[in-house]
C-alpha cells in the first residue's frame, strides 16, 4: 500500500507540473517540448544558466533572503521520483512572497489570493545545466485586474521588478 501510495503521489505531482504548462500564444513544438528544456511563453520570463540545479537553488534561495522576500513552499517531483526508485530530470517549484504583499494583494482581490505565493521553476536541463522562470507576477495577476482595486495593479508591477531581481541574483545577470 505504501508503494502504491508513493507511486500515486509521484503521479499527481507529474499530472500537475505537466498542467501547469499548456501552450500558450507562444506555441511550442512537440520536438522543442521532448528536449526537455523549458521554452519563452506569453508571459513568461526564462533564464538558460550554465550552473546545475542544486547551485541554483542555493542561488536562488540567497537571492530571495537579499531581496527581503520570504520561500514559503517548495516542491520537487525529481525529489518525489527519487524517493520512490525513479530517476527524472531534476526540478523545482519554489513559491515566494511576503506578508505585506499578501496584505496589500487581499485588500485589492480576495480571489488573486490563490495565486500566492508567486513561483519560480527550475529545471534541470539534459546538459546537466539548469533555467529559472518564472510566470511574472502582472501576468499572474492579470485575470483579476477587472474586478480588483488600482493597488493590484501597482502591486503586480512591484513585484515584478522584484522577481526580476532574484532571478538576476540567482543568475549571475546583475
Amino acid at each position: 500500500m505504501k508503494i502504491l501510495t508513493g507511486v500515486l503521489g509521484f503521479v499527481g505531482t507529474l499530472m500537475f507540473v505537466m498542467a501547469a504548462f499548456q501552450p500558450s500564444q507562444a506555441q511550442i513544438t512537440t520536438e522543442q517540448a521532448q528536449q526537455g528544456k523549458v521554452l519563452p511563453r506569453n508571459g513568461w520570463r526564462v533564464i538558460e544558466t550554465t550552473k546545475a540545479i542544486d547551485e541554483l537553488l542555493d542561488s536562488l534561495k540567497k537571492a530571495i533572503r537579499e531581496e527581503d522576500m520570504l520561500l514559503v513552499s517548495m516542491a520537487s517531483a525529481s525529489r518525489g521520483a527519487k524517493a520512490n526508485g525513479f530517476e527524472i530530470p531534476g526540478n523545482y517549484v519554489i513559491g515566494v512572497f511576503r506578508n505585506d504583499f499578501a496584505r496589500r494583494m487581499l485588500a485589492a482581490s480576495v480571489q488573486a489570493g490563490i495565486e500566492a505565493p508567486i513561483r519560480f521553476y527550475l529545471t534541470e536541463n539534459p546538459d546537466g545545466s539548469a533555467t529559472l522562470s518564472w510566470k511574472t507576477p502582472s501576468f499572474v495577476f492579470q485575470p483579476y485586474r477587472d474586478t480588483a482595486s488600482e493597488d493590484l495593479v501597482s502591486l503586480s508591477e512591484e513585484l515584478d521588478v522584484v522577481f526580476q531581481r532574484i532571478a538576476d541574483r540567482a543568475t549571475g545577470n546583475t
